[in-house]
């Protein structure tokens, strides 16, 4: 009787333009053969058309890695459209102020379908294309509202682009407690309008954990790609640590951690004990 295949999985690195050290560790491990995906922020200090370059080179490296758009919603960053509303001061929302908005149906969709076009256009203006798929920094994409709007926005601009959903069954909301949860109830509308829209997601995601405590990467990781699907995507977060991230991050060392792990010896034995590979997932 013959084995299965592997199952193919997404291993995303967040953030990237954030600060010149998430860019040199992101790139890093592209370069190693360590993540297929990465998606980027469009409104943050670090990127721009030589980050964008030396992003590009890296994925010629590695060629089966992803390219996509970290919408980015939250404060401390400011948006690029004029009349984004609302604001606090002349930058987005902070994270739970947003998501009270949202449930409270306070948000305007056509705003934020106006910043998502806005950023995806930068997107196009760096790299010479659109994204390989579209995410939210912080999860904003699932937010009530926001959703219409970024999901519009990237069926307009975007159409071929797959789209994040965070909810996945099994015993990943168990172990990583209430932070899943919130997500897997979040992403139940989004996947209902996403079809609806026409738009690819991934079937399951994992990478949630509380960034506020030390963790043991190692054994979150292996919950994370416990009975993983096909198709479903590991969201991490490495780094190095520089002034830049420190001013504008709470997730400081522990992407330093992230990076050491993904770059050892003891991640390409959990992903063949798991029987995974990075190969590029088909939707």
């Amino acid at each position: 009787m013959s084995e299965s295949p592997p199952r193919r999985i997404w291993l995303c690195a967040d953030d990237y333009g954030l600060s010149d050290g998430v860019n040199r560790a992101i790139r890093d491990l592209i370069e190693r053969g360590r993540l297929n995906a990465t998606s980027v922020m469009t409104v943050t200090p670090a990127i721009g058309r030589e980050a964008a370059a030396a992003l590009q080179a890296s994925v010629t490296c590695s060629p089966r890695c992803a390219i996509g758009l970290h919408v980015t919603l939250t404060a401390p960053f400011r948006p690029l459209t004029m009349h984004f509303r609302p604001l606090d001061g002349d930058m987005f929302l902070p994270f739970a102020k947003l998501l009270r908005a949202g449930l409270m149906r306070r948000l305007d969709a056509e705003l934020v379908h106006a910043e998502v076009l806005a950023q995806l256009d930068a997107f196009h203006d760096l790299f010479g294309r659109a994204p390989d798929f579209v995410d939210g920094h912080q999860h904003a994409q699932l937010f009530p509202q926001v959703r219409d709007g970024f999901l519009r926005a990237v069926k307009e601009r975007a159409p071929q682009a797959w789209v994040r959903q965070c909810g996945r069954d099994g015993p990943l909301a168990r172990l990583v407690g209430p932070k899943a949860l919130v997500l897997n109830v979040l992403s139940t509308q989004f996947r209902a309008k996403a079809t609806r829209a026409g738009l690819t997601f991934n079937p399951a995601f994992a990478g949630a954990y509380d960034f506020t405590r030390e963790n043991d990467f190692a054994a979150l990781m292996r919950g994370f790609l416990d009975g993983m699907p096909d198709g479903g995507l590991v969201m991490c977060h490495p780094g190095f640590v520089d002034d830049t991230l420190k001013s504008l991050d709470p997730l400081t060392t522990q992407r330093e951690t992230e990076h050491a792990y993904l770059a050892g010896d003891d991640f390409p034995a959990l992903v063949a004990l798991n029987k995974v590979t990075l190969a590029c997932p088909l939707f």
